[in-house]
């Protein structure tokens, strides 16, 4: 197998880094719409040939929010969208845990909750992939966690969250330190084509 076939991947979280995180809980997927720079970003992705896996956590589903129907109503709409861009993505997975939660049996703390990572083990056993050649992009110091925690890069943006993030990395007080920081998910995507093409 040559270094140019070993497949690789990019998780994508959600909220605030594909699509905006101003909604809170969207359960109607009316309210769902992607960010204007992201259908290129998946693209060059794409066109790279990462594996494109969208990885959540759903907290409102525990907390009584919204329910699983409603959810996956809600990623009906972001593969079409998506779908629509001409991108294929390879897999969504969703965390509907916590452990403040009021719905059982989602009311409990779960590996797949980032930073846990549940959500890469269950894509590792979907796909086969190089982890040591695949990103993590977020908004969060979750995001940014789940990537250390599988030993991945990882990829902070500015956009969502990624803002008061930023402000805690300067003033040393985050937990997890990320390896990059970008503007957006585009310039993310321009900087993996730039220097990991």
């Amino acid at each position: 197998m040559t270094v140019k076939s070993i497949k690789r991947a990019v998780f994508l979280d959600r909220d605030g880094t594909i699509s905006p995180d101003k909604f809170g809980y969207i359960k109607d997927p009316e309210l769902y719409h992607l960010y204007p720079e992201t259908p290129r970003a998946l693209r060059i992705f794409s066109e790279l040939g990462y594996l494109i896996f969208i990885v959540t956590n759903q907290s409102g589903i525990a907390r009584g929010y919204l329910n699983l129907d409603q959810l996956s109503q809600v990623h009906q709409k972001m593969q079409k969208l998506i779908a629509d861009a001409g991108v294929q993505i390879n897999g969504i997975y969703f965390a509907p845990h916590h452990q403040d939660g009021i719905v059982q049996p989602y009311n409990i703390q779960h590996e797949d909750r980032k930073p846990g990572i549940g959500m890469f083990k269950q894509a590792r056993a979907d796909f086969c992939f190089d982890p040591c050649q695949s990103f993590m992009i977020g908004d969060r110091s979750t995001d940014i966690g789940f990537a250390q925690n599988a030993k991945i890069k990882s990829i902070l943006l500015l956009t969502g969250n990624g803002e008061e993030e930023f402000q805690q990395l300067i003033s040393s007080s985050a937990e997890y330190k990320p390896d990059f920081i970008c503007e957006n998910i585009l310039t993310a995507a321009e900087m993996i084509k730039r220097f990991y093409p």
